[in-house]
Parts: C-alpha cells; structure tokens; sequence
C-alpha cells in the first residue's frame, strides 16, 4: 500500500510564491509517477505537473513558467514549486501517486488549500 500526504498550502496575495510538498510512504518502490491535479470550486479537477521516476516532467500549459515540479527520492517527497501566483491558480491541490503494472492504480492525497488573493 501507498499513501501520500499534501503539505504548504495556505494564503499568498497574487504575484506571491508557496512550495508543497508531497511525501510518500509505504511501498513507493512500486510508484512510477507522480502528480499535482487542482480542483476549484465548480470545476474539475486537472492536472498540473507530472514527474516520472525518471524525472521526466510535464505541465499544464497554465502554469508554465511560473511552476517547477522536484522530486527527492531519498525522501520519497515530490515538490511543487509555485511562483508569480494568480488568483485563478486557487484551488484544492491533490498529489497523486501511480502504480503501472497489468493496470494503473492511484493513490491520492487528501488535499492542500491554496487560495490566492487578488
């Protein structure tokens, strides 16, 4: 079993920068890749930034430039950068960790607050 837990969410005033973290326990061994997906209030949840393994990255083209995807495997924690915030970036973030065998399986993370004023 994987289990993930979201840290450093909070309150920034727009053009404010936060870093959260993402740390993982349990058999991460078996994690390919892992993910930040944001959820607003009416909207569905998206994907943000993805990392893999390998430290290959991927971003939604909303956040390009202005986020930064790391991970420490010593730790088994992912990072998500957030820099020259907007008010349109608030949401609840979830980090998601992914199993690929025979099948994908997601493990999620409870959620962190971001909310950026204006």
């Amino acid at each position: 079993q994987v289990h993930v837990v979201e840290a450093g969410g909070g309150v920034v005033q727009a053009g404010g920068s936060l870093r959260l973290s993402c740390a993982g326990s349990g058999s991460m061994f078996r994690i390919n890749a892992m993910d930040w997906d944001r959820q607003a209030p009416g909207k569905q949840r998206e994907l943000v930034a993805a990392i893999t393994s390998s430290g290959s990255t991927n971003y939604a083209d909303s956040v390009k430039g202005r986020f930064t995807i790391s991970r420490d495997n010593a730790k088994n924690t992912v990072y998500l950068q957030m820099n020259s915030l907007k008010p349109e970036d608030t949401a609840v973030y979830y980090c998601r960790a992914t199993e690929t065998t025979l099948i994908k399986s997601y493990y999620w993370g409870q959620g962190t607050q971001v909310t950026v004023s204006s």
